[in-house]
């Protein structure tokens, strides 16, 4: 089974020569992550309660197969970015999304949200909760370890919610944004995006963003704010052999 894995957009995005976002997961878990790191030279995770990513240095290393089922297990099911066109057989397919990556402009003019909380690890269940009640990704019970996590309180629960998840070398991902559904169109999700890039790039670091190419509302909003695509990534879903 094939499929393209990955291609630049022609567009006139900045900073597409920014190598290290090709394979984000990868130079995040070499990088500023690597105190997260399992593995090792070729292949690398998260703990399973940190995130769920996988990175493979490269595909044309003919270990990365065998490297990559000892690190996961047998039978285990695992997503895989920019994966390559072939699998080995024993390697079940489960399924292709397709996301894209979008990058900060000097459009994007960032700033500090004053009403927004920092989060921490005594709201850990109230971000699992909102992210339960709106799908913005994975998260897992320790995914705030990654970054900073900003959000919005309204009576006492959670309303709205954003952070720093992958952080390869001289960037920072935005992700985890969600807004509960009655507190929408309010700006809550705006405002906490720049927040989060404004405190990006007072590190001086560059703010990116991934999503889901089927998600045309959050895309505009975020190439609104000051976003421009950058490339389309190919996600395979896909189980290892189980050694039978």
């Amino acid at each position: 089974m094939s499929h393209t894995a990955s291609s630049p957009l022609a567009v006139d995005a900045p900073h597409r020569d920014a190598v290290v976002l090709d394979n984000a997961p990868w130079h995040a878990l070499t990088g500023p992550h690597a105190h997260f790191a399992i593995g090792g030279d070729l292949v690398r995770r998260y703990p399973e309660d940190v995130a769920p990513f996988v990175a493979v240095r490269t595909w044309d290393d003919p270990r990365v197969w065998d490297t990559l089922r000892d690190l996961v297990g047998p039978g285990a099911e695992v997503g895989l970015s920019g994966s390559p066109e072939e699998f080995p057989a024993g390697w079940e397919v489960l399924g292709y999304g397709e996301g894209v990556q979008l990058v900060e402009t000097p459009a994007l003019q960032t700033r500090p949200f004053d009403d927004a909380i920092e989060l921490g690890p005594d709201d850990a269940a109230d971000m699992l909760a909102i992210v339960e009640r709106n799908q913005p990704g994975p998260f897992r019970p320790r995914t705030h370890e990654l970054g900073r996590y900003i959000g919005v309180r309204h009576e006492g629960r959670l309303v709205a919610m954003a952070g720093e998840r992958l952080h390869p070398e001289g960037w920072t991902e935005i992700s985890a944004v969600a807004t509960d559904a009655e507190f929408r169109g309010r700006g809550l999700a705006s405002r906490l995006v720049l927040d989060v890039a404004y405190h990006i790039q007072q590190r001086g670091d560059r703010a990116l963003l991934h999503a889901a190419a089927s998600n045309t509302g959050a895309i505009a909003i975020y190439e609104r704010l000051g976003f421009a695509l950058r490339r389309r990534n190919i996600f395979a879903a896909v189980r290892t052999p189980d050694g039978a």
